[in-house]
């Protein structure tokens, strides 16, 4: 039987509810399974952790998350610590750290759910985002001088390289060829951002060349959200620039009814370090310790780790049992409406796979 050791990093707010939520529904299918099990080492780095420690994590901590098979995160963010000492000193330090250099945002609507677009046919919304995580307008270059004075001046400089860049692009590229429409949008703001960005689109018209299966066009990011409301159906598999895929994949997942369903994988393509698995809602501190917060982020982004880790059949059982559960209302959380709890919808999803498992069976 196979063992994976997974990491999980509640982190921050109704990171510390849904995470355990995922941790407890991975166990309920491994334990509908003769072939695989997993092993969890939590980590509690977050904001509780700065106020002891005076770091979000410890200078050491990538090398306990190092040998690892993957990493299930919450969220970072808290209300009483600057945002850029959270993001910076948890998430994007293991991102970078681990060179998590593809981020994958898959976005559809699912069953039960209703979308805020009333002429768009569930079908016309099926995307995958492919965020380049590494680099661009979060690489960290730049400062601040001559701070509180009437000169002061600061710079956040978009830093992007060529290796960069065409290792995104042959990725997204991969992944459109490896999808039934085999149709990718590059998203772009070359007409404005004329050195980064016009590299950006030389190096897509590059790699679109070992893809001659793959159709393909450019969008300039304006033009993209509208797209997005307009015309959903036209789009597949999006690759877009850190900033720019950040914004478009919130604006995707509120089209496809709720931030709190949507998952996300920071992926090292190339395996040489765990990747990392977290829902893209943020840390909710309004809603945190009521068991309001939706779950199925997290339940989804496990079936994205488990795809990670070779275990497809795993994946299928685990988002048929999501899509279960959102087909009925009475299990809807408050963003989609309802009035369910973190634990009843949870308990829905382990109850599914545990009846399907014993079905099989028997």
């Amino acid at each position: 039987m196979k063992t994976y050791s997974i990491a999980t990093i509640p982190g921050d707010g109704i990171g510390k509810e849904v995470v355990p939520a995922g941790q407890q529904v991975l166990a309920a299918l491994a334990s509908s399974s003769n072939t695989f099990k997993f092993e969890f080492e939590n980590f509690d780095w977050g904001g509780d952790y700065y106020r002891a420690h005076g770091v979000m994590m410890p200078a050491d901590g990538l090398d306990a998350l190092r040998n690892k098979d993957a990493i299930l995160f919450g969220s970072a963010g808290d209300p009483d610590i600057p945002d850029h000492i959270t993001l910076w000193g948890l998430r994007l330090k293991i991102c970078q750290g681990f060179d998590q250099y593809a981020n994958v945002r898959p976005t559809r609507i699912l069953p039960g759910i209703d979308g805020p677009l009333k002429r768009c046919k569930i079908e016309d919304l099926d995307w995958v985002i492919v965020r380049e995580n590494s680099e661009g307008e979060y690489s960290g270059v730049g400062g601040r001088v001559h701070q509180g004075q009437p000169i002061e001046a600061a710079t956040d400089v978009s830093m992007m390289t060529r290796a960069g860049v065409e290792r995104i692009m042959r990725f997204a590229f991969k992944l459109a060829q490896s999808r039934p429409r085999k149709l990718l949008t590059v998203v772009t703001k070359s007409n404005a951002q004329r050195h980064a960005m016009v590299m950006w689109d030389e190096i897509a018209v590059q790699i679109s060349k070992e893809f001659p299966d793959v159709k393909w066009d450019k969008e300039l990011v304006d033009a993209a959200t509208a797209r997005m409301v307009n015309r959903p159906a036209t789009l597949d598999t999006i690759v877009a620039t850190n900033l720019h895929a950040d914004i478009l994949s919130d604006l995707a997942a509120a089209l496809a009814g709720s931030l709190g369903i949507a998952p996300t994988g920071n992926i090292d393509p190339e395996r040489r370090y765990p990747s990392m698995f977290e829902p893209i809602h943020g840390s909710a501190f309004d809603i945190m310790g009521k068991g309001l917060a939706n779950p199925v982020g997290t339940f989804w982004s496990c079936v994205m780790l488990l795809e990670h880790l070779g275990e497809i059949e795993a994946a299928k059982r685990l988002m048929l049992a999501i899509e279960q559960v959102t087909a009925n209302t009475a299990l809807h959380t408050g963003d989609l409406g309802g009035k369910a709890t973190t634990a009843q919808v949870t308990q829905a999803v382990c109850d599914l796979l545990v009846s399907r498992a014993t079905s099989l069976t028997t």
